[in-house]
């Protein structure tokens, strides 16, 4: 692989389990389902989704490289959560599914040759997706989710120091 700022956002990518296995430490289990507002997640919640999104991920990685001009299909992440009722679904199991996942695509994606990144599909809701667009997305969408997670805990906390 040539291109250095990839190579980074691939190892970043690689990286995605460990560091939402560590942020996660930073929050008591019990105030998982905590909601701070009717319109936001839980921690719960976007547990599940994190797993959910990486089993749409592991599928579009795999048409990138292996049906260029394919089309990969969106879905309603909170129609999701909802109808799948996220809140009975094992955390620790959807970690252990997203684990699998990442590491699966990681280790796909890690050696390819420079040609296979110049490959798209078409997205059903967003139109066309590079293989870096993919890379973008799935790079950034744990960090941003833990960050989502650090404002519940934080809002949580001062809500338990005002009690």
């Amino acid at each position: 692989m040539s291109d250095p700022l990839r190579q980074a956002k691939i190892e970043s990518y690689g990286q995605a389990h460990g560091r939402l296995e560590n942020a996660l430490r930073a929050f008591p289990p019990g105030m998982w389902t905590y909601r701070p507002d009717a319109s936001d997640w839980t921690i719960h919640e976007i547990i599940i989704h994190i797993a959910d999104s990486e089993v749409n991920s592991y599928v579009r990685c795999r048409r990138l490289i292996a049906e260029p001009g394919s089309e990969v299909l969106g879905y309603d992440e909170a129609g999701w959560a909802r109808r799948l009722d996220y809140h009975r679904q094992d955390t620790a199991m959807a970690l252990e599914l997203f684990r699998l996942l990442r590491r699966g695509s990681y280790e796909l994606i890690r050696d390819l040759p420079d040609g296979v990144w110049a490959h798209t599909v078409v997205h059903s809701d967003s139109g066309r997706m590079t293989f870096d667009d993919w890379l973008d997305t799935y790079e950034r969408h744990v960090p941003e989710h833990i960050a989502q997670m650090r404002a519940i805990y934080e809002t949580w906390r001062l809500e338990q120091e005002g009690s």
